[in-house]
């Protein structure tokens, strides 16, 4: 059996794949179990690798440094390309106060590490490194690496900081102390959620704004005569007609069409306003015409051909072209009315209402093949991550640092991918992935880094945690997770009275913590905390990234 030791123990392809292997199943399956409702995730592949590395399974350090910047590349494009669409629209009003208490949370978290290395001498890079796993960011940990590997290149790797060991024995208690922050917050603000729900709900009513169907009778003698263009004072919010039931016959709508008394007219609007479209026009009809036979139908089609991605429903003139109607479109789960501003995006479910040989021709013009959907856009993920490295590569001379500054290996991707996923359509690259194979990518890199890191500090995690540095460590850490939540944390709740649930999903999304975020929504039962940490969450991974940078650059 000595041929299972020397496949262990000596250097080869194959024991560095049974090595990775063998950490991140094992981490995988640690990382989901709980421990009071709460689990370290796929964070755990981390504590598997130190483990492994503790216990003497060595691999050569060249194909960890490359298995550790491949993951990370491979993560942050992941996440750049997921949170992009998102990006420029969580700055817009509404989202501005809280990605301001989101920035709060981040500069005071960088601050606080600032002035903890002042006052104990702990050396930048191992604080950077503390204070990414007090915050429990994994895309800080990786830009920081980079940043450590371009500030001490060319010197001896004994005199490198592990600033993962920071990361390690920080990172647990950043878990957990952002729940313990939200009890507090609970506590002293006397905060009853069930009365929190209540009016939470009655404040937010989100499906006023979910599109229903109703036919209404024309009763109103206001709307005899008038062109369907011409209806807009008579309507508060954007509406779809579909349909029209004049003289015993269902017909589709074109902007000319003409209105008149005793007609049925379908429209498709926003559940708040079908009241007062009853109001203005006559009476809630008995005859649904939805369900009336006759030449036109509803179908859905998928937006699957790049050449329609990016243009507006108004841009395409479907109407005009076909004669149909565009009345609602599905995306990411979720309906949204079909407004002629609206961009279409690849993977809408569009519902068009027409004749049958119409819609087949508005098929064509969109695609409409599921397969074609679910074919992998390589050639764009890879541009991305070429033009990514480069960006990242680019020397920036920045005033009052003796070094250059680069965006890096995390910066330099994760800015390109954020720019692909909102404008690619403009250079006729398809950068949408379904989100499961987002989520594919997404933590293939992440184990990879995790495991890379984890096996590379194996050696020295154990003497470091129970020495009088790893110790203190923790509670350095305790620090910088602690007091940039609390006091804004305390501020939104006591100042800006935001409610306790907005205020959870913010200190949530500030974190970039899921844990937290899964335990503020066992709490609010309603989807106030999912909002707010999904508005502050881009932002937020975007700087971490930058200020993990920035700090071991500057005073490294």
């Amino acid at each position: 059996m000595s041929w299972i030791y020397d496949l262990l123990t000596q250097e080869s392809v194959a024991q560095t794949i049974i090595i990775y292997s063998f950490v991140i199943a094992i981490g995988v399956v640690l990382g989901k179990i709980k421990v009071l409702n709460i689990s370290l995730g796929i964070t755990f592949v981390l504590f598997t690798g130190i483990a492994v590395g503790h216990f003497g399974f060595d691999i050569n350090h060249k194909v960890l440094d490359i298995a550790r910047d491949f993951g990370l590349i491979l993560f942050v494009f992941s996440i750049g390309m997921q949170v992009g669409p998102g990006f420029f629209a969580s700055f817009r009003k509404g989202g501005i106060t809280l990605n301001l208490l989101a920035m709060g949370v981040v500069v005071l978290g960088a601050s606080t590490t600032v002035i903890l290395h002042f006052i104990t001498g702990v050396s930048m890079p191992v604080m950077v490194g503390i204070m990414s796993g007090a915050v429990t960011s994994t895309p800080g940990l990786g830009a920081a690496q980079q940043a450590v590997n371009e500030v001490f290149a060319g010197r001896s790797e004994s005199v490198i900081p592990d600033i993962s060991l920071g990361y390690a024995v920080a990172y647990p208690f950043g878990v957990l102390g952002i729940i313990i922050s939200m009890l507090f917050i609970k506590r002293i603000t006397r905060t009853d959620v069930k009365k929190e729900l209540v009016k939470y709900n009655e404040l937010q009513h989100p499906e006023e704004a979910l599109p229903v169907r109703i036919s209404i009778l024309i009763t109103n003698p206001a709307i005899e005569g008038r062109k369907v263009q011409d209806l807009k004072e008579f309507m508060k919010h954007d509406t779809v007609v579909s349909r029209i039931y004049h003289d015993g016959e269902v017909s589709g709508v074109t902007s000319g069409s003409e209105l008149h008394l005793g007609d049925i007219v379908h429209f498709v609007a926003q559940k708040g306003d079908v009241a007062d479209l009853i109001r203005q026009f006559g009476k809630k009809s008995e005859i649904d015409l939805a369900k009336q036979p006759g030449r036109l139908m509803s179908k859905q089609v998928l937006v699957t051909l790049a050449s329609a991605s990016g243009k507006s429903l108004a841009a395409l003139n479907l109407r005009l072209r076909f004669g149909v109607n565009i009345t609602r479109v599905y995306r990411a789960g979720i309906e949204l009315l079909a407004t002629p501003g609206l961009r279409l995006q690849l993977g809408d479910k569009i519902t068009v209402v027409g004749e049958e040989s119409a819609i087949e021709n508005v098929a064509q013009l969109l695609g409409n093949s599921l397969k074609r959907l679910n074919e992998p856009n390589l050639f764009p993920i890879f541009i991305g991550i070429l033009v990514g490295a480069l960006l990242g590569s680019i020397p920036l001379a920045i005033p009052g640092m003796q070094t250059t500054f680069k965006l890096g290996l995390a910066g330099g991707p994760l800015i390109v991918a954020i720019l692909l996923s909102k404008y690619g359509y403009k250079l006729s690259l398809v950068s949408y992935t379904t989100p499961s194979a987002n989520l594919m990518l997404r933590e293939v890199g992440i184990v990879l880094f995790l495991a890379s890191i984890g096996l590379k500090a194996g050696e020295n995690f154990i003497p470091t945690l129970l020495s009088g540095d790893g110790l203190t460590w923790i509670g350095y850490g305790a620090l910088i997770t602690l007091v940039p939540i609390l006091i804004t944390g305390i501020f939104s709740a006591m100042v800006l009275k935001q409610s306790f649930f907005e205020t959870s999903g913010l200190l949530a999304g500030s974190m970039t913590d899921t844990p937290a975020l899964a335990f503020a929504n066992s709490i609010a039962q309603c989807e106030a905390p999912a909002v707010a940490y999904a508005t502050v969450y881009p932002m937020v991974m975007f700087l971490r990234i930058v200020i993990a940078q920035l700090l071991v650059m500057l005073f490294a």
